[in-house]
């Protein structure tokens, strides 16, 4: 199947997993691209930049600035308060999704 046919969900589990990635601890984005690139999950900072963005206008994440020995100063992204609490309703959500599947597949 082509890869095209799940461009929606992606677009969706994205947010999800970038919320996951950033309650573990603050993070730059290349840590975040290398968590995502690890998996089958093969993000560019060209679809991660708008993301944080838009969960930054939602109040979702925060990031402070931090020096770098290896260049200029870094953003570090972390969760809001709303953010977490935005997370706990998705894996809420998931669970509930992956029930699903589990009883239809049956």
């Amino acid at each position: 199947m082509s890869a095209e046919k799940f461009t929606s969900i992606r677009k969706g589990l994205l947010e999800y997993l970038v919320l996951k990635i950033i309650a573990t601890d603050k993070v730059y984005v290349a840590d975040m691209l290398g968590k995502l690139n690890d998996t089958e999950f093969v993000t560019q900072e060209g679809t991660l930049y708008p993301l944080l963005s838009k969960l930054r206008r939602e109040n979702l994440v925060d990031y402070e600035w931090r020096e770098s020995e290896a260049g200029p100063p870094r953003k570090y992204y972390e969760l809001t308060k709303k953010g977490a609490a935005m997370l706990a309703e998705l894996n809420a959500y998931w669970k509930r999704i992956n029930n699903t599947i589990n009883q239809l597949g049956k």
